[in-house]
């Protein structure tokens, strides 16, 4: 770099001296102003540091007991704000909690009480169905008692259940029910050339028809197991033991129905009870 630079316009060389260079030039200490030596670990010391105020060296004054008291009234309705703000949504989701859950166990209740009336329904109409079969039991056995000639309408019957071709025609009765059967059913019994044969194992009330091409029970018992099978109530004919010394009972036109024919070989011996000698015609 040449020596022959220019001084610097606003450092005036010295009295008497030529003009320096503006990297050799001897600054005197009246020209420095506020300058100060240079020492290690000086550098960045104090700068960006505002000068404190003075009136910052004074101590802030102490809040007086009315300050103190209007500040803690403030924090409290400000911690009450808060508290009834929170309260008011915890009791929101509550209700809301509890209503789910009141409804699902009004539903489950709602849904085992309709469980329970179905079945008590069920339950009545088979007490019902029961009940009636058991009344209708008792006024066939009342109607036997009051007319016990409707043995004949049986015989009847029984007898029309066996096919015209068969031969050899036995109608099993009660001792006792045959001479209605034998006055009320006389023409039938001489028209298929049917004997009439006391059998004390045949129930009051009922016959038994037996030929070579089968067998017919048109007993009581049977008949009636029939008519309640049809009523989905099986109740038996069988009377209680209360009631089994109430007296015989005899056919009715309300249990006529026929049984089933069981298919037998042709002049099979049959084996059925002893019976009594053959009435007279």
């Amino acid at each position: 770099m040449s020596s022959t630079r220019n001084p610097f316009r606003n450092v005036p060389p010295a009295a008497g001296a030529k003009p320096a260079n503006a990297y050799t030039r001897f600054i005197p200490r009246e020209e420095l102003g506020e300058v100060a030596s240079w020492r290690p670990g000086s550098f960045g010391a104090g700068l960006g540091m505002p000068e404190a105020p003075a009136a910052a060296a004074a101590a802030a004054p102490e809040p007086t007991a009315a300050e103190w008291h209007a500040r803690v009234q403030a924090a409290r309705q400000a911690g009450y704000q808060d508290g009834y703000r929170d309260g008011l949504v915890a009791l929101e989701n509550f209700k809301q909690q509890f209503a789910a859950q009141a409804t699902a166990q009004v539903g489950t209740l709602l849904d085992a009480f309709d469980r329970q009336l179905a079945a008590m329904d069920e339950r009545l109409a088979e007490t019902l169905a029961r009940t009636a079969v058991q009344l209708a039991r008792e006024v066939v056995r009342n109607e036997l008692v009051t007319h016990p000639s409707l043995v004949a309408r049986v015989a009847a019957d029984a007898l029309g259940a066996v096919m015209l071709s068969a031969k050899h025609i036995t109608v099993l009765a009660h001792p006792q029910d045959l001479p209605l059967i034998a006055a009320g059913a006389e023409e039938t019994l001489a028209a298929r050339g049917a004997r009439l044969v006391a059998d004390a194992a045949v129930e009051r009330g009922g016959v038994r028809i037996e030929s070579d091409v089968g067998r017919v029970d048109a007993g009581i018992a049977r008949r009636w197991q029939q008519a309640s099978e049809v009523l989905a109530a099986e109740v038996n004919w069988a009377p209680p033991a209360a009631a089994a010394n109430a007296g015989p009972s005899v056919a009715t036109s309300a249990a006529t129905s026929v049984g089933t024919i069981k298919a037998s070989g042709p002049s099979e011996p049959t084996d059925t009870p002893a019976t009594k000698p053959e009435s007279a015609p």
